[in-house]
């Protein structure tokens, strides 16, 4: 055991007659490893990249319920007599006529 442990950390493993077997076993599990690394920036930058835009969709929909609010206010009778009083405008006192068009063709 004394033995096998010394070999270990004196690196006795990487130059010995199956050395071979050792390296492509270590260069294999370093590519692992740096595929595994590249792997979990990537997805660390797609989990990102979604909270950012989570966060527009938000403001987004903050925006959108704001201008409906406004157009809302703006659309009241009220708000658009008030503008045209403005400009010289008033409500008619008197209500629209219906004009019916009797077509004597037959």
């Amino acid at each position: 055991m004394k033995k096998g442990l010394s070999n270990i950390i004196k690196g006795k493993f990487l130059v010995s007659d199956d050395a071979f077997k050792n390296w492509r076993f270590i260069i294999f599990l370093s590519v692992l490893a740096l595929i595994m690394i590249g792997s979990s920036h990537t997805a660390d930058k797609k989990v990102h990249h979604i909270a950012a835009l989570n966060n527009k969709v938000k403001e987004l929909k903050s925006e959108r319920l704001d201008l409906r609010k406004q157009v809302t206010q703006l659309k009241m009778e009220s708000k658009i007599t008030a503008a045209m009083s403005q400009r010289g405008l008033s409500p008619s006192e008197t209500p629209p006529q219906v004009v019916t068009i009797i077509n004597k063709e037959d």
